[in-house]
């Protein structure tokens, strides 16, 4: 089987995954994050319909109305107790610094069944999230992805303290960070919401890309006591090739369970489980690419110039 050289083409990984993060960063100054009702605040409109309704024409029908930025989409559901009895949904997106008051909530409901079938008695619902709260949802997402930071970094520098575990677990980290940066720029890029599921998806995604990083160096560690007389270079090249087929066909099979979800969740029109299901594609391929590309290169540099170091020292 021919050797794939990791170490000697690295800087060409770590060139791709500086355009594709460097592509984001830019659409993000252009595009902005989109954040979803439930971050940013606003008011969430569920209105239950007779039929699929297109959801371009009733988002211009409301915006017109209301006098306010909307977004609507058009979901479809099965009715728990009847499966051959489909559910039509029109949800309405209104994020703004104040939520929606009694009558333009009623101004909503109205316009819609003026130009629209909605289903007399049907199921109706609204939420309202004040900014203050939106954004203290946000801030403790992100802080239970600081702790899982943090907990991370811990177990690695105990797990490989072989390998100088402090190194093996920033490396990590950043490979972790590259992976979160990747699906970062998916949003950014193509203008999608960041919805309540993110912060779900993103710690599903450090889970999966840290066990194949953890895989890696368990190869890292056992080849250095095999291959005492090989240089570093060779050490990390070869642990990588050992566990390429590995990571790949663990990667494709979990891909295509969550591939087939996506399509599950596309083709029923199921948001929710679209918006979880998308990043995850996105993030496992990222965390495939760093835990063979990005992790493992960016530890031996670290300890390359840390020997160096020594050495000089002395």
């Amino acid at each position: 089987m021919r050797k794939f050289e990791v170490v000697k083409n690295k800087n060409k990984f770590f060139l791709l995954s500086a355009v594709i993060i460097a592509l984001g960063i830019i659409f993000y100054f252009i595009n902005g994050l989109q954040l979803d009702v439930e971050y940013k605040g606003g008011t969430r409109i569920l209105i239950e319909m007779n039929s699929e309704v297109d959801a371009n024409e009733a988002d211009t029908v409301v915006e017109k109305a209301l006098g306010k930025s909307v977004t609507t989409q058009s979901l479809k559901t099965y009715n728990p107790d009847d499966e051959d009895n489909t559910i039509y949904m029109l949800r309405f997106d209104i994020a703004s610094d104040q939520t929606l008051n009694d009558e333009e909530r009623s101004l909503v409901y109205d316009v819609v069944a003026q130009n629209f079938d909605v289903k007399e008695n049907g199921n109706h619902d609204m939420l309202s999230v004040s900014p203050t709260i939106g954004r203290e949802t946000l801030m403790n997402g992100l802080k239970a992805c600081l702790v899982a930071s943090i907990l991370i970094i811990l177990y690695l520098t105990w797990r490989f303290s072989a390998l100088s575990g402090f190194s093996a677990a920033i490396t990590a980290l950043i490979a972790l960070i590259h992976d979160v940066a990747v699906v970062f720029s998916m949003y950014t890029i193509f203008r999608l919401p960041v919805s309540e599921v993110f912060i779900t998806a993103v710690l599903t995604i450090l889970g999966y890309s840290l066990n194949n990083t953890i895989v890696i160096y368990d190869r890292v560690r056992e080849n250095s006591k095999i291959m005492r007389k090989q240089a570093l270079d060779e050490i990390v090249d070869t642990s990588i090739n050992q566990s390429f087929a590995r990571t790949i066909n663990t990667t494709i099979t979990t891909l295509i369970s969550v591939v087939c979800l996506y399509i599950f969740a596309a083709v029923n029109n199921i948001s929710s489980l679209m918006d979880f299901s998308l990043p995850l594609i996105v993030g496992f391929v990222a965390g495939t690419y760093s835990s063979l590309f990005i992790s493992s290169p960016l530890w031996m540099i670290w300890r390359k110039y840390a020997t160096r170091k020594t050495l000089k020292t002395a």
